[in-house]
């Protein structure tokens, strides 16, 4: 397999693969073009790279910087925007699962300690109601507690053995 054809490829499974964390396939195909860059890419090169729209490329970039994943490069002597992505893949993954976790994780918590507490008014439904939403509510705040302790761990040899188990 040439250059062309692997890196078309990657972009490509990478795009698809952007819904499982998140995100929508233009903006994986952005993160992963950047990704395997050696140099910080402007708008006008991504959006050629990948035959996507200005207003795309512009909206789903904005997107990848609020996820924290997509930073801004100034490159000296030019006027245009550039554009870099984490390289580190432990580190990235630490960011997408932080974000999820914002995202995803704490506002189906909040909604289940809400639905959790609700005066019990003594019938058999309410009962089970609270009773099953604080079941769930506690899973889900151990799991996300549990992430967020692996996410925040410093490179040492706990977070590497974690890292090696799932690959």
């Amino acid at each position: 397999m040439e250059y062309k054809e692997a890196k078309d490829k990657f972009i490509s499974t990478w795009g698809s693969l952007g819904t499982l964390w998140g995100i929508n396939k233009a903006m994986a195909q952005i993160q992963a073009l950047l990704f395997i860059a050696t140099k910080p890419l402007s708008t006008e090169e991504i959006m050629e790279e990948l035959q996507i729209s200005r207003g795309n490329t512009s909206m789903n970039v904005r997107q990848l910087i609020d996820w924290g994943i997509v930073t801004k490069e100034l490159v000296p002597g030019e006027r245009k925007e550039y554009f870099t992505t984490e390289k580190d893949v432990q580190e990235l993954a630490r960011v997408i699962a932080k974000e999820r976790s914002r995202r995803e994780i704490q506002p189906v918590i909040k909604t289940l300690k809400e639905v959790s507490t609700i005066k019990d008014d003594g019938t058999e439904k309410t009962r089970e109601l609270i009773k099953q939403t604080k079941a769930l509510h506690d899973l889900a705040d151990t799991a996300d507690i549990m992430l967020n302790k692996l996410v925040n761990q410093n490179q040492n040899w706990l977070t590497k053995s974690i890292f090696k188990i799932f690959k």
